[in-house]
This record gives C-alpha cells, structure tokens and sequence, in this order.
C-alpha cells in the first residue's frame, strides 16, 4: 500500500463532516448566560480559531480510552465533544475531566460541553463529530467503527483491531469504502524512540543478510470465561458491556466498578479478546509484518507448538521466513549476516556497526511518523494513510487471531493470505467468524 495514498473525501465546506465549518462551542453551555465562544479565549492561549478545530468524540473511557483521550487533548487543534461508557462513575469522572481542561480556557472558568451517552450509538448519531477514538474491550471494536466509518467519520481504533478474522476484513472494507481516515493503535511503528522504524528499515534493506527467522514475545492464547456471577453495581449497563458476547453475570474483572488504574483481565477471556496472543501480538506480530513487506498479506502456515521442531507457535511465509511465538518481550530478527533485537527500550545489533549504519537515498524509506496521534491528525488534515491503517491492522490481528486458532485446534493450519480462508479446510473456515447475540448480529 502507498503510505501516501490520498483519501478522495472533499474537505470542503459543503462536506458535511467538513473540519473547517466548526463553531466550537456548538453544543456547550457555560453557566447561566449567553453562550460563550471560546475561540476568543482559545486564540489569547495560542490555540487556533474555532472553525479549524477537529472535533472528536470517544469511546470507551477505561484507563487507556482515558490516556489515549489526553493525548488527543494535548493537541491544540482537537476538541472532545462527547464520551461514551457503560460504566457511570467512569463516565461522570471523564466528563468532569474535559470541562474543567477546557474550562481554564474561558473568561469565566466554566464550561460545560461535553456530552455524554452510555449507548455509543446516540454519539454516532451527531453530526457535528469529525472523528471517533473507540478504546473499548476488543469485542467492541468492529461494530462501533463500521458504524463510525458509514456515518464519515474519520477512526482511531485501539488494537487488536477485532475479535475475529472476518471482522477485521469488515473494518478495512468499510474504512476504504467510505474513504475514512482510520488509524490502527499500534503504536510501536510511530513511537519508542523509533527502534521499531529502525530495525524494520535496516531489515528491509538487506543489512542483516537474508531474513530467515524471527522471533516475538507475545502472550498466550485466550481461554473461555468461567468468572462466576457476582452483585453487578448500581448504574452499570451490563447487558451493553455484553454487546455481541454470550449472555453471562456480572464480575467486576471483566467490568470494574469505578475509575480504575489497571487494564483489566477481559483480555483472558475469548468471549471478549484473543488473550495475550492479541493484546501483544498487534504490537510484535505487527512489527513482524513490516519487516517482512507483508502489511497486505500474512504467513502461509501456522504449526502449533505440539508439532513445531522448535515446540513452539511457528508461522511460515511464501518465502520461507520463519516468525516464532517467543518469551522475551521484544522482537529478535535472524539473518544470515546478523541479527537485530528491539524492544520498547532497547536496541542492539549485531555485528554492533549496524545501530548507525545509514540508508541511503535510493534504498527502502519506511513510513515515518513520531506520535501516533499527531500522525493520525496530520492524516486527517491531508487525507492521506496513516501509518498504521485499517488494512494493516486487519492483516496483523488476522496473524494473532490465526495463530490462537493453532493453539486452540492443536492442528497445522494451511491458509490463503489472499483469500483469507484456510486452503482445504471447511471447519477451520468456520472459526473465521462467531455468532453475534442480539441485537447486534448485524456489523453495520
């Protein structure tokens, strides 16, 4: 994919998401009184005139929806409009947070513009929200951001992108159909003091020899919910936390009550998410696939660790290469002139003078981006790809999700990148996808 790519969308005025058309304060209500412009205010603190504002709303307001939603606050340009959540503690808290962020921006200190909703839909539904932030548990992703991507709405997706192949497939589709700007959260390819960018481009360029194997410490696989049921708190919109899952009590490690500094352990559950094999696989596996240019394609095979020589998940690609489920948090790259281990805080080659060997003009250029947010919003400013798209999202999950069916069905699996289906397979095929609760069969 051209990382350039420009999106085809208008940014006119008469586009009815237009980002230049923005009165900021549309919806607010300071106080008793008139209602106030902040742009007055905004432009004696250096922030820019109302109408070039890109108003956002947001999904999801656990510890990361809540950290990812700051970072977006950190940009002057954006404004959150409107939040989303099922848990009201967590709601009122957010809620509060914003106001009072933009309250220090008006003559009077007050400010009360941001909406909230416990169903994402009603926030969907507005038509003055030029982008969505969904930060919600991974069962929550795809329908959220089909929805978002129908209505125009430009998309930061957290990873993993899906809870199953086939919805993955849906999110790029219906980011491409509706020429939405749609920014997977993987954030390794933009961040950590781009050791990810440069091990990928020193890979891509040959510096280690010919790749043959690489190895990426991720999680294990998920497993079914066996939580009993518990007293569910006052206020909690369970049966929406449920959403397309299964029906089942309430515990509160799948929903904490109140404002809460961890993530919590949904991610072990398969009802929910694809466990550690996800969580981290959209960030290493991710990685993985760049390196190796697949970022629209995959691995060819998937050996579980019961029939793997290393007794170890192992996928092979059409070219050989060999990806392994590793221990150590990072990602090693095995050539057969060198061999380069990255992680979040370190980096080291070997042979060593490869750290700063230069790529030079006429070699591979990696996309290159600093903050995965500004990234994000410079896209939706230019209309062109981010770094990290629907589609490469959809192709990286697709590698976690494939490689939890091998651990699942203890079988080696054949699969078609192209197609995206097993090669000669019906059963497996049918894991590509799961049975959706209502009323939330429908993706869109």
């Amino acid at each position: 994919m051209d990382p350039l790519r420009t999106h085809s969308r208008s940014l006119s005025v008469n586009h009815p998401r237009s980002i230049n058309r923005r009165t900021f304060l549309h919806h607010a209500v300071i106080g008793a009184s008139a209602p106030l412009i902040l742009s007055a205010a905004g432009k004696a603190l250096g922030r820019p005139a109302a109408g070039d504002r890109l108003t956002l709303g947001v999904i999801g307001m656990g510890k990361r929806g809540h950290n990812v939603m700051r970072s977006f606050m950190s940009h002057k340009e954006v404004q959150v409009v409107a939040i989303s959540e099922v848990e009201p503690t967590r709601l009122e808290f957010n809620r509060q947070f914003v106001d009072t962020q933009y309250s220090q921006m008006t003559d009077s200190g007050a400010y009360k513009g941001c909406a909230t909703y416990t169903d994402f839909r009603d926030l969907l539904e507005r038509k003055d929200i030029d982008a969505v932030l969904i930060a919600t548990p991974d069962h929550w992703h795809a329908i959220p951001a089909i929805r978002a991507a129908n209505a125009g709405m430009d998309i930061f997706c957290e990873k993993p992108l899906s809870l199953t192949i086939h919805e993955a497939r849906m999110m790029a589709n219906a980011a491409k159909a509706n020429n939405v700007v749609f920014q997977t959260g993987s954030q390794q390819r933009s961040e950590c003091g781009g050791r990810f960018h440069r091990a990928c481009e020193l890979v891509r360029n040959g510096r280690i020899g010919k790749l043959t194997k690489i190895i990426a410490g991720v999680g294990g696989a998920s497993r079914p919910c066996d939580l009993p049921g518990e007293p569910m708190p006052e206020g909690v919109h369970w049966d929406m936390w449920l959403g397309q899952a299964p029906e089942r009590p309430y515990n509160q490690i799948l929903c904490p009550q109140g404002v809460h500094d961890h993530y919590p352990a949904w991610r072990d559950f398969k009802e929910y998410s694809g466990g550690g094999m996800t969580d981290w696989g959209a960030h290493h596996f991710d990685i993985a696939q760049w390196a190796l240019d697949m970022d629209e394609s995959g691995p060819v095979e998937i050996i579980p660790p019961e029939l793997s020589d290393e007794k170890l998940l192992t996928y092979v690609y059409a070219n050989g290469v060999q990806l392994v489920k590793g221990h150590a948090n990072g990602v090693k790259f095995i050539g057969t002139e060198g061999t380069i281990e990255v992680n979040r805080d370190f980096f080291q080659a070997d042979p060593e003078e490869l750290a700063n060997d230069p790529i030079g003009e006429s070699e591979i250029h990696l996309y290159k981006a600093n903050n995965h947010v500004g990234n994000f919003l410079e896209c939706v400013r230019s209309r062109q790809d981010p770094i990290c798209t629907a589609e490469i999202g959809a192709r990286s999950v697709t590698v976690c999700h494939l490689g939890n069916m091998a651990f699942w069905s203890k079988r080696r699996l054949r699969w078609n990148p192209k197609t995206e289906r097993f090669i000669d397979d019906a059963e497996a095929d049918t894991w590509l996808d799961r049975e959706r609760r209502d009323p939330w069969k429908d993706l869109a």
